[in-house]
């Protein structure tokens, strides 16, 4: 998980009907995000050839008032995957930004515990190969109470704009992750073409905050919308 500090304006027009933006010390994030599913199920059912596959998305904060209090979720503004059918299927289904391109990822695992080692995530976008990567070592650790990776990775709702101009929400499953800060992580290639002018404009640099997440099972259920 990639991080990177935006003028909270940049993305205004992105911000779904019913929610707000979701500030960390007073300053709002976009996210390059990479992570493997795996063992993927849709109500139970294995999709054969489409249950192991890599997604790499753009994405941002913000909430919603539910009667338990703050909703704090996240949008998507771009989600890559190589698949076609997952795509298209998410687009028509859901009104996901959904696009499939090439792709492939690398792990270069610590022949030790407690040593270094990298992931990356890359993706061809008309001519280019775009490529996320991060170094890491030592053991996962809880996140930290108020930290940074707890704000980026402890959002539990996901809010989707819809044709209509209505907003589906649905929940989001899953115990709290351990993970590694970064030693180094990188974003390159040409981030204009994939993400737009501004949006690859907020990306050029090093991130503000990086980390890599353990992971574990998670449970994604069914949407609401929200008139």
């Amino acid at each position: 998980m990639l991080n990177y500090r935006v003028d909270p304006g940049i993305l205004q027009s992105f911000v779904p009907a019913g929610t707000e933006l979701d500030f960390f010390q007073d300053q709002t994030f976009i996210s390059v995000v990479g992570f493997q599913f795996q063992h993927t199920r849709v109500r139970g059912v294995a999709i054969p050839f489409h249950c192991n596959f890599a997604e790499v998305n753009l994405r941002f904060y913000v909430r919603r008032r539910g009667p338990e209090g703050w909703r704090r979720g996240v949008v998507f503004i771009r989600e890559l995957v190589p698949r076609l059918a997952i795509a298209l299927v998410a687009r028509m289904v859901y009104n996901e930004p959904y696009a499939a391109v090439p792709m492939r990822q690398r792990w270069d695992t610590a022949p030790a515990p407690g040593l270094r080692h990298t992931a990356a995530y890359s993706w061809k976008w008309r001519q280019t190969w775009n490529e996320m990567s991060i170094t890491v070592q030592g053991e996962p650790q809880p996140m930290l109470r108020g930290s940074a990776a707890e704000f980026i990775a402890e959002h539990y709702w996901g809010y989707t704009a819809q044709r209509d101009g209505s907003t589906l929400e649905y929940q989001v499953e899953h115990p709290p992750w351990r993970v590694w800060l970064a030693e180094a992580a990188s974003l390159t290639g040409d981030l204009r073409s994939c993400y737009g002018n501004t949006m690859g404009e907020c990306l050029q640099g090093p991130p503000s905050s990086a980390f890599l997440a353990e992971g574990s099972k998670v449970a994604v259920y069914g949407g609401a919308r929200m008139a």
